[in-house]
């Protein structure tokens, strides 16, 4: 399984109301340094089933990829708080793994 996979594995497992960071999955990987290679796959994801609008940057951005508004759209829809200031309020839906 190539390291895309892998990432499109783990994201599968990343339940609805929930966000992980790029950099929290590059971490669970075994990779801590590899949070780039994992933004590059999910803009290459091309799977269906992956959740990617589950992933977020660590400072809970969201991402453009999407469209404007887009990512935010489907994530409020699925319960996920945000800030006052736009982003995912991590602390109240970080996933953990489990």
């Amino acid at each position: 399984m190539n390291f895309y996979e892998r990432v499109y594995e783990l994201v599968r497992r990343i339940p609805a109301g929930k966000c992980a960071s790029y950099g929290q999955l590059a971490l669970m990987l075994g990779n801590p340094r590899a949070s780039r290679a994992v933004g590059h796959a999910m803009r290459a994801c091309r799977t269906p089933g992956v959740p990617c609008h589950r992933v977020v940057r660590a400072d809970g951005s969201t991402t453009p990829a999407f469209g404007p508004g887009v990512q935010r759209a489907m994530l409020e829809a699925e319960g996920v708080p945000f800030t006052a200031d736009g982003r995912v309020e991590l602390g109240g839906c970080r996933w953990d793994g489990a």
